[in-house]
């Protein structure tokens, strides 16, 4: 598992320091509220006087781990305590058998398109982790096949795009004026000659190049053609979606003006979707699932938000999109952070399934 963000050394904490510091936290994840010293003294897994666990307390809020939020006299983890916590001591369990079974039976059920597949997936991980679910869509970088103009009227050309994965996309273009039907044969063969087993990512720069040089030996209806297809298709793939589901669960559970003022401020992050879907593509650069907790990101620095995201990948172990959970610092990290992995798994391994 990957993480982000920088955290003080656990060697700086004695044991006494690192009970107390896992007790607030954990109590703090389970009902969201400020921890005090006689709160922690009456539980029975402290056997500290009340006077020792504030001065305690105290040592760890000057370390920058716990805050004391308004007058109160308990403390709750700063996002600084969060990823100590969560690099350090949060144990991640492990899913049970039919916990596994159930992700793939929701997931699965549903695997009638790709889009299909991953509004599941995201209704599902909002379900289950009490969050808001965020799934990336893929971003088509299978090489190319075959490419093929297809006259539709005078002033209208179907040009269809063959991935080697076998994914088969329709784009509608204008029909360049002079254009023969031996026009539209010369500029698919073209194409397709310096884009077979290439993304178009790669191939795009060289025949622009080659076109601007004049070398090749194409009319100007067909160079109208290509480099109108080019630009055109410069966002294939590119330009993913964000399916964002379980929102209204965000509101659950809350209780002081100073949350629905924090939802409110997320509400106003999920509108910023393609800030989220850069923050989520930074699960590209991992392996494994990436923890994201309030200031660390910029995005989420006024609502104080935890992101968990892991990518999906297909069969050849590349990266095609990312899917996670987005809620309140307090969210259930032993729990989320395993389902997130897991539902990222059975996505990649169901996609890749559909595409062959």
């Amino acid at each position: 598992m990957t993480m982000t963000g920088s955290t003080s050394p656990l060697a700086s904490l004695d044991e006494r320091m690192r009970m107390i510091f896992r007790e607030i936290v954990e109590s703090y994840l389970t009902t969201g509220e400020p921890v005090g010293s006689r709160t922690l003294s009456q539980t029975g897994r402290v056997t500290l006087s009340p006077a020792s666990i504030r001065n305690t307390m105290a040592d760890l809020a000057q370390l920058g781990l716990l805050s004391a939020p308004h007058q109160s006299a308990g403390r709750m983890p700063t996002h600084m305590g969060l990823r100590l916590f969560v690099d350090g001591l949060l144990q991640v369990g492990e899913l049970s058998t039919q916990e596994r079974r159930n992700i793939e039976g929701k997931v699965m059920s549903s695997a009638q398109s790709v889009e299909d597949v991953l509004s599941e997936a995201s209704s599902m991980l909002s379900g289950l982790a009490g969050g808001a679910g965020l799934v990336v869509t893929p971003k088509q970088e299978a090489p190319l096949r075959h490419i093929e103009f297809v006259p539709l009227s005078n002033v209208e050309t179907l040009a269809v795009l063959v991935f080697a994965d076998g994914t088969v996309e329709n784009r509608l273009m204008p029909t360049p004026a002079g254009t023969l039907p031996a026009t539209l044969i010369e500029a698919g063969n073209y194409l397709s000659a310096r884009l077979k087993g290439r993304t178009l990512g790669e191939a795009r720069t060289a025949i622009a190049e080659e076109l601007a040089q004049q070398k090749t030996a194409l009319d100007e209806a067909a160079k109208s053609l290509v480099t109108r297809g080019l630009a055109e298709w410069g966002g294939s793939g590119e330009d993913r979606a964000l399916i964002v589901r379980g929102q209204a669960r965000l509101l659950e559970n809350v209780e002081a003006s100073e949350d629905l003022e924090r939802i409110r401020l997320l509400f106003d992050d999920l509108e910023r979707k393609q800030e989220l879907i850069a923050l989520m593509d930074k699960a590209r650069d991992a392996e494994g699932v990436r923890l994201f907790i309030g200031a660390e990101n910029p995005l989420f620095s006024l609502s104080g938000s935890s992101v968990i995201v892991a990518p999906y990948m297909n069969s050849e172990q590349q990266i095609v999109g990312a899917l996670g959970v987005i809620g309140p610092t307090r969210l259930n990290y032993a729990r989320v952070i395993p389902l997130v992995d897991y539902t990222a798994r059975v996505v990649g391994q169901i996609l890749d399934g559909n595409r062959k």
